[in-house]
């Protein structure tokens, strides 16, 4: 299997080489993502409710550039506008912002896709969603212990960032190549930053991608991205995929997906949602997973 130190990056039909494994002039791809559209949230019990992109402000300025923001600051914003009353805080230990209650109705949570997506499950924190044009958000009532759960992952995440000095250090991460093939395995993986979307995200955001970048500038695999626009019935996509690890080119409807987060939610259990991972925000997982599938 090759391990020679060159990253190809295939940007549409353009190639380009690069052996530090990005390519920091991205401009010429990534022309304006900003969300531009009206969108929309529902509410269950509560209502639906329609908002200008333009006049929210986000409450999470160390993750995001001016102009984009969470599925968390559109809730923020009805509050702003009294058009909900809601009650939140921000928790360190979990690097979040906590709904306490919306209407004084406790125990909320939320489902959310992009274009061209489904309702899934998901354990992501909402402050951290990137809002794109054309999603689908709703929130729902669910149990108070299945949200404890959840916050008692996250808090086990910072503690890890925390007794890391601030590092992100993913102790599995896992490559499984196509059937047949071989399936690579890494400890206690460092993840920096390398500001892919410098459009969305303030510099030093670390992204589920960031954690194959890292792992070719250790030397130990090559990788490829290719640039979206839109892909069939997405018409808002915007994003890099990961399209090539080693020698496993993605073709047809064969190619790599991924998923990130604590072990207890492994799989459909809330960590594989259909957020790419050039814009999903890490926050020490406990393992990072690309697999091969064919669809």
């Amino acid at each position: 299997m090759g391990k020679s130190f060159r990253t190809v990056h295939s940007f549409l039909s353009k190639v380009i080489d690069d052996n530090r494994g990005i390519q920091n002039n991205t401009e010429t791809l990534i022309k304006d993502t900003l969300p531009k559209l009206p969108g929309s949230i529902s509410i269950a019990s509560i209502g639906a409710f329609s908002f200008n992109p333009s006049e929210i402000i986000t409450t999470r300025p160390d993750i995001f550039k001016e102009g984009y923001f969470s599925l968390f600051d559109i809730l923020v914003f009805l509050d702003s506008t009294d058009q909900i009353e809601m009650d939140y805080y921000f928790n360190q230990s979990m690097n979040t912002f906590v709904i306490s209650s919306i209407n004084d109705i406790s125990n909320w949570w939320y489902k959310a896709h992009y274009s061209g997506g489904w309702r899934e499950k998901n354990v992501f924190r909402m402050d951290h969603y990137p809002y794109k044009d054309k999603m689908t958000i709703e929130l729902e009532i669910t149990e108070a212990t299945v949200i404890a759960a959840i916050h008692e992952a996250w808090k086990k995440e910072i503690d890890r960032t925390n007794a890391n000095g601030g590092q992100i250090i993913v102790p599995r991460v896992t490559i499984r190549g196509p059937p047949n093939e071989d399936t690579l395995e890494f400890s206690n993986v460092t993840v920096t930053a390398h500001n892919l979307r410098n459009d969305m995200f303030q510099d030093g955001v670390i992204t589920a991608v960031d954690t194959i970048i890292s792992l070719a500038d250790q030397g130990k695999i090559t990788y490829g991205l290719t640039w979206y626009e839109s892909i069939g019935t997405a018409e808002v996509v915007q994003t890099y995929y990961v399209e090539q690890i080693d020698e496993w080119q993605a073709y047809g409807t064969c190619g790599f997906v991924y998923e990130s987060g604590s072990e207890k939610y492994e799989s459909f259990q809330g960590n594989h949602i259909h957020i790419p991972s050039d814009i999903r925000v890490i926050n020490s997982p406990e393992y990072v997973l690309y697999y091969w599938i064919c669809l």
